[in-house]
């Protein structure tokens, strides 16, 4: 006896496959790196393709796993974008970037933090800018001076 509803053939969801392609291509650059370190001497066990090696099988295990969901899944309604958090986002990191030479570290990192957060909905610009560079100097503080790295200096970072 046959069925009475019809079996509908679930096609897959392309915008996943797209996704894992992609996870897939970075698991190939990042492994073709790690064996490229693979011949450089180490002075210990550990050399320097392990991590290399262990990201490049993670971020293969992705793709499986992506590609997997996106046959189970079928198409999915996904949300519309919303261009204004992401401009938020974006503005966030190009004033980062241009201000870093100028400002420093704690100043354009304090700019990004306040961007994002305005991006994810939240309060006011001015305080999370105060917030974000308050914490980004303790972070320089403990980058430069306690563990002697190099970071972009400006005028808060100046006074220490």
């Amino acid at each position: 006896m046959s069925d009475p509803t019809p079996t509908s053939a679930r096609r897959p969801d392309k915008a996943g496959f797209v996704i894992a392609f992609g996870l897939a291509a970075l698991a190939l650059v990042v492994g073709w790196d790690a064996w490229r370190l693979a011949s450089v001497n180490a002075h210990s066990a550990v050399g320097p393709a392990a991590f290399p090696t262990i990201i490049a099988a993670g971020l293969a295990a992705l793709a499986v796993a992506t590609a997997v969901e996106a046959l189970r899944a079928g198409p999915v309604d996904r949300p519309r974008d919303e261009m204004g958090p992401m401009a938020w986002v974006l503005a966030g990191l190009v004033g980062q970037i241009a201000l870093l030479p100028f400002l420093g570290f704690s100043i354009a990192t304090g700019w990004l933090f306040a961007a994002t957060a305005k991006g994810f909905g939240r309060g006011p610009v001015w305080a999370h800018f105060l917030a974000g560079t308050v914490m980004c100097f303790i972070i320089y503080v403990i980058f430069a001076k306690g563990l002697q790295l190099s970071l972009p200096a400006g005028p808060i970072e100046r006074l220490i």
